[in-house]
């Protein structure tokens, strides 16, 4: 399958996700070459948008020291060993995603390639002095669909903790529809053409050294101090340039206008001869 498949799914979560897992080329010291001589790139862990300790007392430093550096690096290590001197070389990381899903039977670069994904998409979803209700036009978008704030959290957090065993919890958009959405291990809304806009990780890697097995109080303290709403705001922003978004205002149009024949636009019509 070419490099170019999914090109308009990809293209719109890139611009919701910035690619921020990116390959290095050219003079990168993780770049290598085949041996054809033709640069491959590797992909590269990245910084975290906060410091490590920014999000204390409610998500430790330790907590993202192991999550982000240990098992975020891991993932992406495996992965790169995994698509070495395969055709997944050079491909965006979602097109990985996607098409080593394949349909239900994934191929040894899924779970590597998703959990990587998964890993930025939750740590860029965080911010120091985030959650609480938020404000912007998801707000009211989930007010219009999903009935208020309250209910979106009461179903983020059965979507949470009834996710059995490791998985994660999503708000997504599902045909210009808000959805929240559960899926295990490294299971990921883009298989389905959803576009992720939130993300919490419930693998317990995630909270274990600060929660312990208590899971719902981890899933109450992402959303009320550390959601990061503004960046869902903007994913939600770019993503609408990917979809037809809502329905056309017939108000806007003059329903006493002149309709004009072909003939008075300066239309030629052709005759079908057949």
């Amino acid at each position: 399958m070419p490099p170019g498949c999914c090109a308009t799914a990809a293209a719109a979560i890139a611009s919701i996700a910035p690619p921020r897992i990116s390959s290095n080329r050219g003079g990168s010291k993780r770049s290598q070459c085949n041996r054809g001589g033709i640069a491959r790139a590797k992909f590269a862990l990245p910084a975290l948008p906060y410091e490590s300790s920014a999000l204390e007392p409610y998500m430790s430093k330790k907590t993202l020291e192991v999550h982000w550096g240990k098992h975020q690096r891991g993932y992406i290590e495996n992965l790169n060993r995994q698509i070495a001197n395969t055709p997944f070389e050079g491909y965006l990381l979602e097109d990985i995603v996607k098409i080593s899903y394949n349909r239900g039977s994934p191929q040894p670069a899924f779970n590597n390639a998703a959990q990587a994904w998964n890993h930025d998409f939750f740590f860029t979803s965080l911010k120091p002095g985030g959650g609480k209700s938020p404000t912007g036009e998801i707000a009211e978008l989930i007010d219009k669909q999903l009935g208020s704030y309250d209910n979106f959290v009461k179903e983020f957090k059965l979507a949470a903790a009834s996710q059995f065993g490791a998985g994660w919890a999503w708000l997504a958009l599902k045909e210009a529809k808000l959805v929240v959405e559960k899926t295990p291990n490294a299971i990921n809304p883009l298989i389905w053409d959803h576009i992720p806009l939130l993300v919490l990780d419930v693998w317990e890697h995630a909270y274990y050294l600060d929660f312990q097995n208590n899971r719902p109080d981890y899933v109450s303290t992402f959303l009320e101090h550390l959601v990061n709403w503004d960046i869902v705001n903007a994913r939600l922003d770019r993503a609408k340039a990917f979809m037809n978004w809502g329905e056309p205002d017939w108000d806007l149009f003059d329903k006493d206008a002149d309709i004009l024949t072909y003939e008075e636009a300066g239309i030629d019509v052709v005759e079908d001869s057949s």
